[in-house]
């Protein structure tokens, strides 16, 4: 995964509010020192010299997305992200919350708990349905 500094420094949030709950009390300033160690940087301000100001990933390993799948709607989590073409692409593996039927016949169905696509950065795929919608629409 990509780091950017809206991620760190809602790790460093995260550490200090963790430290708290311990009785640890640390400084925001503090926290953002030990987030760079922990990148194996100096100090925060080398560690936000080599991340730069970056635009974060549209998509994050554990996050929850939702959209619609083959025309169904659904809330999934992502599982597995791969970057592709520096960027343009994602491939994505997500678990969805409640399966999902991917069949349209009245007669007939067939659910799927976990499904993997590639997205563009809007989170819409360029694979298609007979009918020309996209696999993928999701909500960025």
């Amino acid at each position: 995964m990509t780091l950017d500094l809206q991620t760190l420094k809602a790790q460093a949030k995260r550490l200090r509010a963790a430290l708290a709950a311990d009785g640890d009390f640390v400084t925001h300033s503090e926290s953002l020192e030990l987030i760079a160690r922990q990148h194996g940087h100096r100090d925060w301000n080398t560690l936000h010299a080599a991340v730069g100001e970056r635009a974060p990933e549209p998509f994050a390993v554990g996050s929850t997305v939702s959209g619609r799948y083959l025309g169904q709607s659904f809330t999934a989590e992502i599982l597995s992200m791969k970057k592709l073409a520096g960027g343009a692409r994602y491939e994505l593996t997500l678990d969805f919350e409640e399966p999902v039927d991917v069949v349209t016949f009245d007669s007939f169905s067939a659910y799927r708990q976990r499904v993997s696509g590639i997205v563009d950065a809007r989170g819409v795929s360029d694979a298609r349905t007979s009918d020309g919608r996209p696999h993928f629409e999701l909500a960025v």
